[in-house]
């Protein structure tokens, strides 16, 4: 009785995750055919936007680009760098030292010749206490912020205070942007009828590329293949996942490496939460519930033009750190914003968009590692179905290795930014690979983040940087 008792719930299980199966594919498929006609429409080769319009339009609305910087002496300046060369009629750069121990604070001081001020700062938003605002003699429009370390959150809130302009860029201290990233991401913003809240960028992996004084002259592969599975998996959760859930306005993370937001929205949202390792995705959940407790036509946005480059880790043990911590931030916000799941007071958020994380995102590792001990219980007991295992088999091929060669069919279809055929071809090979070891590792990692999640694990994970962007 027992023993039928147990084969009677291995078979539904088993059942069960088959199903799960055939419909995750089948979602990751649907959101490839919706960003294969987005980027058709809107984003392919032979676009032809006068992008220049912008920079001498008396529309465009000034940006304050945040740049929260904790031990990031290493690349912090190219950064910087980059950011005073990009082409847009007005903005402020203002980066926030959040207490680093290394040399960031005195090689931004001497790089650019800064000087402390006094500036009056509203604070709308709760921080730590500032020690000093400086600001480069150089550059008028560049400033420093130097305070006590209170995580990133606490570094955006910040520079949101001391900010002057009605809309925000949050970017990461070991990143640089393309010279026109700007006129394309504030694009959205200018054309659409309806109000932008946020509007979320691309990101790619700057390890293999050639990078002078904050500038990417040439894009290239490197060697590492950890890193190349990462450019592949970034490949496919920007111009795939992101861009299809953006088109009917149910996208739930803007990058915290490359965003822009309505700086009025945020701070009548609270700004960025301090308690959470995932103040990305926690933001852009509570925007979407104050849109829809408030019931505005507001929008959050997605455009792939725009790109940002930023340096990867190259080793397993950071790798592991970065991806447990993403996964403890996904279980937050979802937690956090509980009540909207299934709820139709929020709308598609609600009802489709906070399901699909849940079910999808957060739990898929978990249901796909219960389907690799189903089938390792079958072996051993002897009753294992070959159909069953073939059919795991065929549809992690379908979801993982073949979606994100797709993923890479259409950064080359849309962009072109990989100009050898030997990238693309090495691209394409690893995609393949993808399935029989990285996904299976990264899957491990993410269950590994979800179960510190439930026991409440807080701890950031900083991640080692070598300093690629020079």
């Amino acid at each position: 009785m027992v023993f039928n008792l147990g084969d009677s719930i291995i078979r539904n299980v088993s059942n069960f995750i088959i199903v799960y199966t055939f419909f995750s594919a089948f979602l990751y498929l649907l959101l490839f055919i919706i960003s294969a006609r987005k980027i058709k429409k809107n984003y392919s080769l032979d676009l032809k936007y006068k992008f220049e319009d912008i920079i001498e339009s008396d529309f465009s609305p000034p940006v304050s680009i945040l740049v929260p910087s904790y031990n990031e002496e290493a690349g912090i300046y190219a950064s910087v760098k980059s950011l005073i060369d990009l082409q847009y009629p007005t903005f402020e750069i203002i980066i926030i030292n959040d207490g680093s121990t290394d040399l960031t604070l005195p090689l931004l001081i001497e790089r650019f010749d800064m000087v402390e001020v006094t500036r009056t700062i509203r604070k709308q938003l709760a921080t730590n206490p500032i020690k000093g605002i400086y600001r480069s003699l150089y550059y008028p429009n560049l400033y420093l912020i130097d305070k006590e370390n209170g995580g990133k959150s606490d570094a955006l809130n910040a520079g949101i205070n001391l900010s002057r302009y009605p809309y925000f860029c949050s970017l990461d201290g070991d990143s640089i942007l393309e010279s026109d990233a700007f006129l394309k991401i504030m694009k959205p913003i200018l054309d659409s009828e309806e109000e932008i809240v946020a509007v979320g960028g691309n990101v790619q992996i700057a390890n293999g590329c050639k990078i002078e004084k904050g500038k990417v002259l040439e894009i290239g592969l490197p060697k590492n293949i950890l890193v190349i599975m990462q450019i592949i998996e970034y490949l496919r959760a920007f111009l795939m996942g992101r861009l299809g859930l953006s088109h009917y306005n149910l996208l739930l993370i803007v990058s915290g490496a490359f965003g822009v937001f309505s700086k009025e929205w945020v701070i009548r949202a609270g700004g960025y939460k301090k308690n959470t390792v995932g103040e990305d995705m926690e933001l852009i959940v509570r925007l979407h519930r104050k849109i829809k407790e408030e019931k505005k036509k507001a929008k959050i946005f997605f455009i792939p033009q725009p790109v940002c480059w930023t340096e990867a880790p190259e080793s397993a043990y950071f790798l592991k750190r970065q991806r447990t911590r993403w996964h403890r931030g996904l279980y937050e916000s979802l937690w956090n914003h509980r009540c909207m799941l299934f709820n139709p007071k929020y709308g598609a958020i609600g009802i489709i968009s906070m399901p699909y994380f849940l079910l999808v995102e957060l739990l898929g590792p978990i249901i796909e590692f219960l389907g690799y001990i189903l089938i390792v219980i079958g072996l051993i007991r002897g009753d294992v179905f070959i159909e069953y295992a073939f059919i795991i088999f065929l549809l992690a091929m379908l979801y993982g290795s073949a979606l994100s060669m797709g993923a890479v069919l259409l950064e080359e279809w849309s962009q072109r930014r990989y100009s050898r055929i030997s990238h693309v071809s090495k691209l394409f090979f690893y995609a393949l690979t993808e399935s029989l070891w990285y996904r299976l590792m990264v899957s491990y990692w993410r269950c590994i983040g979800f179960f510190q999640a439930i026991r409440g694990k807080k701890e950031w994970g900083h991640i080692q940087r070598k300093g690629l962007i020079k």
